[in-house]
């Protein structure tokens, strides 16, 4: 890909993305659950949701204000700048690029109180497994890490690492949050993997959850993790 049109590109597709979303979603009836005794938990909150699920996310959670991290790539900027646009508050940084700065940022956010929407496999997975940075957010700021599932009933799923799930017009779709967890301050490197392990295995059941309310079969991580390598 030529340079000039990896640095334009956010410029210019950004904005035709953004409709394209609107458009499809405006269509698409979304249904929650537990979602609004998600928001009524005391103090910061993480909602976990697995990379190729976000689109439902930005009808969800459309101008409420809720933090999410994008990486500091060129493609990042392209989504910072879609994400923006419906009405995140967004944090730049990867494990990557400015991994340090935004895990400082979103540890303070979180002990204001804030709303944060994460994908716990991203940027580059494997799908569906939990990174280690979501976790230490939570232990260092105490707040609350919610899973989530989430499915539609008609979608293309793009042949992609995360197998990146866009629903179709007019379909319907589905959050589940479950019940919320706490990494404690002082903790064994032993207990915040048990933790760990225990989110990752709420977010799979969650998602099977979702699937099965439309008929889908159950994710095949491993076969999403063998698409990653290959």
């Amino acid at each position: 890909m030529k340079a000039w049109w990896r640095r334009v590109r956010p410029h210019v597709l950004a904005a035709p993305l953004f409709w394209l979303v609107r458009l499809i979603m405006s269509t698409v009836k979304v249904e929650t659950r537990g979602y609004e005794e998600t928001k009524a938990l005391p103090g910061g909150k993480i909602l976990a949701g697995w990379h190729g699920r976000t689109m439902i996310g930005t009808k969800i959670f459309f101008r409420q204000g809720v933090w999410t991290i994008i990486s500091q790539s060129r493609d990042g900027e392209m989504q910072n700048k879609i994400f923006t646009k419906f009405g995140f508050k967004t944090i730049r940084g990867s494990t990557g690029r400015g991994g340090i700065q935004a895990l400082a940022e979103s540890i303070r956010v979180l002990k204001d109180g804030e709303t944060m929407a994460f994908t716990p496999d991203g940027p580059r997975g494997p799908s569906g497994v939990i990174q280690s940075g979501m976790m230490l957010m939570a232990k260092k700021s105490g707040c609350w890490l919610v899973p989530c599932g989430v499915s539609a009933s008609k979608r293309w799923l793009v042949k992609s690492w995360d197998r990146y799930m866009v629903p179709k017009p007019f379909s319907r779709a589905i959050m589940i949050c479950g019940e919320p967890i706490q990494v404690p301050p002082k903790v064994s490197d032993e207990e915040f993997e048990q933790i760990r392990q225990e989110l990752e295995r709420r977010m799979h059941a969650l998602e099977r959850e979702a699937e099965a309310l439309y008929g889908h079969p159950a994710p095949d991580w491993h076969s999403a993790e063998a698409q990653t390598r290959a």
